[in-house]
């Protein structure tokens, strides 16, 4: 608790769940209910399956049950820091469990705007990935009503360093007003040859049906220090609540100091 109130402890506790799950998942749930919101947060971050940089907790990714009442216990705290490490936990969870979190997902969702949210991000995963649960409980239209059409991008050739410029156009013919959350794929090159795909988030929304609506977005290809691009055919495509529908190649040259 004194480590925890002044820092982090996440990753001491997990060897102690390993070595006294029984003791430990006892302990946690005691911290559930501190007067200190580190502490508190450290019940939920502790027992995370797949914390980032820390050990996974493997016996909780075959059967994360255990965990389960520390996270309804900590659903609705004053605290958006831990509410948020209740999700995290339950993104974690999806990502072994996705029928167990949708189903907690179903019975949390519509409580309040602060349940709701937390709801949102602990779903961010199964989203990301088009599960038509995770879409239809927040009010997003079956991707098969949508129309993608007249996808261009200028230049086909974009020197690195440079930028480029998508557009297309969008309609959906589903009976009502319906939200879509429409996001695009670029299929980077890597310095191997192969190319790993990187989501991007376009908009998320409600469109009117049978209305074609355009829409144009520039795209940097300058190198950063979390990406160095390399020259090579690339694709872009497409995505609509989670499904892919359009794709088209270009090409990243070199640069004028390459």
């Amino acid at each position: 608790g004194l480590f925890t109130s002044l820092g982090s402890s996440e990753f001491a506790v997990r060897p102690f769940i390993v070595k006294y799950p029984e003791q430990m998942m006892r302990l946690l749930m005691e911290w559930t209910k501190s007067e200190s919101e580190h502490i508190r947060r450290l019940a939920s971050e502790g027992s995370r399956s797949r914390l980032p940089w820390g050990m996974a907790l493997r016996a909780f990714k075959k059967d994360p049950t255990p965990v389960l009442p520390i996270l309804e216990a900590l659903k609705d705290d004053e605290s958006e820091y831990v509410r948020r490490s209740v999700a995290n936990n339950l993104n974690d969870i999806s990502k072994d469990k996705p029928a167990l979190v949708l189903e907690i997902a179903q019975t949390w969702f519509g409580a309040n705007k602060n349940r709701d949210k937390l709801v949102k991000h602990a779903l961010r995963t199964l989203l990301k990935k088009g599960n038509t649960e995770a879409m239809e409980l927040f009010g997003f239209a079956n991707p098969a009503a949508v129309e993608v059409s007249n996808l261009q991008i200028t230049p086909k050739e974009i020197a690195i360093g440079t930028d480029g410029c998508f557009s297309f156009l969008l309609k959906h013919t589903a009976i009502k007003t319906t939200k879509l959350r429409i996001e695009y794929a670029v299929y980077y090159v890597k310095s191997n040859g192969s190319r790993s795909r990187k989501i991007f988030q376009l908009t998320e929304k409600t469109f009117e049906s049978d209305k074609i609506y355009t829409f144009e977005k520039k795209q940097h290809f300058k190198n950063l220090t979390t990406r160095k691009h390399y020259k090579g055919k690339h694709e872009l495509v497409l995505v609509v609540n989670g499904v892919d529908k359009e794709r088209i190649d270009f090409w990243l040259t070199v640069d004028g100091n390459d």
